[in-house]
This record gives C-alpha cells, structure tokens and sequence, in this order.
C-alpha cells in the first residue's frame, strides 16, 4: 500500500514530535506508513501526488492574515507550498486533509476570506454537522454534535465559492468544509486527545491563544472535557484513501 504523508509546519521543536504521534496514533498507522515533512525546515519540492495515498497538513503558529511584509520568510516559502499542494490536490481531487493553520491557506487558494472575527481561545467547543456534513462520507461518521478541541485567532469568514461547508460551532461557523470529493479542510483539531492539548497548551502559553497567566485554569478546563469523536475522521480519512 502506498504512504500516507504528513505535513508539519511548527517552528517549536518540542512540539512537532508530539504533533506527529497525536496524527500517526488517531490515523491508526504505524510509522513506516505515515512519513513527515516538516515544511518550517524543508521545502515540499516536487511531491508526487500520485505516489501517496493521502495527505494531511498539521496546524501552526503561522496566521496567512498576517501582512505580508511582517510574515517571516520561512512562512512565505511554507504558504506558497500548501497553495501549491492544495491547488494540485483540487485539481486532481485527491485525499488531502488541512488542519487549522492549514484551512486558513486552503480558503485563500481558493478565492474565500479569512478574517480575525471568529477565533476561539484554546478550549473543547461543540462542532454541529450541517446536513450536508452529515450524508458526507468522510464527517458523516462522527455524531451530528460532538466537542472538539480548538485554539485560533483567524478563521474562515467567507466560504470559498466551490466549498461545501460541512460542520460548524457557535464561536465559529466555519468548522469544516470539503471541496471537490477528497479535499477536506478542519479548523478544530482532530488529531489530538485532551492531553496532548495541554501538553501542546504549555508550549504555546506566550503565543495569545490565551492569557499566559490563565494557564493552569486552561489546562484543568481541558483536561476535564470529553473530547472522544474527532480522531475518528482521520481514521476514516485512511479508510476512505485506501479505498
């Protein structure tokens, strides 16, 4: 069976690692049949999609609404990669799945707007399934609600026009969309459990996810929430690729 790859774009060292396990572990596979790229580090080059069953792209401290003369280069140079990938990926409608930083990338490809008006603060909110959510192959296997964890200062404010939104939140009304049949985008986090959150919660404590004095309150609020549904798409991601 092909590989399936994965995309990091996270300049904390102690925090990519992590990453990657949370997304090898929630997509069921072993790590010979998951391989990582860490695009803060090197460039995508020349990827063959038709040589990797499926792609999924991590989050990132990174924000595209971040004017462009203050983005750092390292951050151009990953942002012109995604819009490459996503571009290549619509056309050919191939499995490709953006997480938070990422879907922010994707809806910029694709002529949508993002915007600072529906960031959420580092937290477990409920994601509802939009009908079309829910006769969808890939969303459609999760509860019509369901918590997920999220943390993000920019989001989607306008769907790009090809898009079908699939799932939303009352802070946030663009949760998840799919574009084409296999191009998904999430702004929550699927891949983590509430412990890897906390985790991931102390690294990006000065970062304004959140006040960095309200730390420990953060960390108890999450690890007391019920976050059970959302790594279960990206077990069905891996199904539905290997289809």
């Amino acid at each position: 069976m092909k590989p399936f790859l994965f995309l990091s774009a996270r300049p904390e060292v102690e925090a990519v690692g992590p990453e990657y396990e949370s997304v090898r572990r929630a997509m069921g596979l072993d790590a010979g049949r998951l391989e990582h790229v860490r695009l803060d580090v090197d460039p995508l080059g020349d990827l063959r999609l038709d040589e990797v069953a499926g792609v999924v792209v991590g989050g990132s401290p990174y924000n595209v609404t971040t004017p462009e003369a203050s983005k750092h280069p390292v951050q151009r140079r990953v942002e012109a990669d995604l819009a490459r990938l996503a571009e290549d990926a619509v056309e050919r409608d191939h499995p490709l799945l953006f997480t938070c930083y990422g879907i922010g990338v994707l809806t910029r490809v694709l002529g949508g707007v993002v915007g600072t008006e529906h960031g959420e603060e580092a937290a477990a909110v409920e994601i509802s399934l939009t009908p079309d959510g829910v006769a969808d192959p890939l969303v459609g296997e999760l509860p019509r609600r369901f918590h997920a964890l999220v943390g993000h200062k920019e989001a989607t404010e306008r769907l790009p026009a090809d898009a079908v939104l699939l799932a939303s939140s009352a802070a946030c009304p663009v949760q998840v969309y799919r574009v084409g049949r296999r191009v998904y985008a999430t702004q929550f986090h699927p891949e983590v459990s509430t412990h890897d959150f906390v985790a991931r919660a102390q690294v990006y404590r000065h970062h304004g996810y959140f006040p960095a004095s309200e730390l420990r309150a953060v960390s108890e609020r999450l690890a007391a929430a019920s976050v059970t549904e959302p790594q279960r798409l990206l077990r069905r991601f891996v199904e539905l690729a290997d289809a």
